[in-house]
This record gives C-alpha cells, structure tokens and sequence, in this order.
C-alpha cells in the first residue's frame, strides 16, 4: 500500500516539477508585468526574494540555472530597477544581488498571484479539505524526503 502512495506521489510531483509545467505557470504569474518580469526572469526574482542578497553563483542552484544564466537575467532585471548589484561585505571583490524596493513590490504581485492561482485550483474543495492539504504538504516539505 504504501509503495503505491509513494508512485502516486511520485508520478503527481513529477508533473509539476516540469519544466513546461513551470515555464507555463511562471508566464501566467508574470503577464502584464513590465518586459524584465517573465518566465525567464521569475526564478531569479523568486530566488532572492526568499534567500535575501546572494551572489550569482549562489543563487543559481536555487533559480534552476547556472551562473552565467541568472547574470544574464539579473542585468535584465537590473536595468528595469528591480535588482540591484552591492558589495558582498564578506569579500569586497564580489557582488550580491539584491532585491530594490520596485522588485520586492513586484515579488508581492506575483505572491499574491501565485496564491490567487492555488485558491482558484482548490475552489471545489471543501475549507477543511484544503487546511487539511496545506497543513500535509508543508509537513511533507519540512519532514519529508527533500528536508
């Protein structure tokens, strides 16, 4: 029985851990949002607004891309006045990005979209149902296999 729960959960992380299906949702959570802010843009946004100023290097683990990557789309980010650049107090010879004022407003529209999306997929779900679920999938993330 629980091997059949593990497959189940398995194969349900499995859709929404694709890419396409990331690509498809960051483009959704973005629209309308300025030319810097896309599908491309959103990991390195969402990435800093969760860990606070990190360098490159640090944050492309996180954003799913490598250094070269969120450089390329931090600059973009940078010249729309959504990120900025500051010296790493821990080594004056590197760089951290950083959230500007403009980038943590536009990070609280897409959490507040992103939230908004998640409701709307549990509209038919009773409230209890959907406490229930929250309350399982943030212990599965705390305790779970990807602790």
């Amino acid at each position: 029985m629980k091997n059949d729960v593990g497959h189940e959960i398995a194969d349900a992380l499995g859709v929404l851990l694709k890419r396409s299906t990331r690509v498809e949702l960051y483009r959704t959570l973005t629209a309308g949002l300025g030319d810097a802010v896309d599908e491309l843009t959103y990991p390195v946004l969402s990435g800093l607004a969760r860990t606070g100023p990190r360098s490159a290097a640090d944050l492309a683990p996180d954003a799913g891309l490598d250094r070269s990557g969120v450089t390329r789309r931090a600059s973009r980010l940078e010249e729309a006045g959504l990120v900025r650049r500051e010296p790493d107090p821990a080594d004056r010879r590197a760089t951290l990005l950083a959230l500007t004022s403009e980038g943590e407003r536009t990070v609280e529209i897409l959490r507040q979209r992103l939230s908004t999306h998640i409701e709307a997929g549990l509209a038919s779900w009773s409230a209890d149902e959907a406490r229930t679920f929250a309350d399982h999938l943030r212990r599965f993330v705390d305790d779970g296999p990807f602790a």
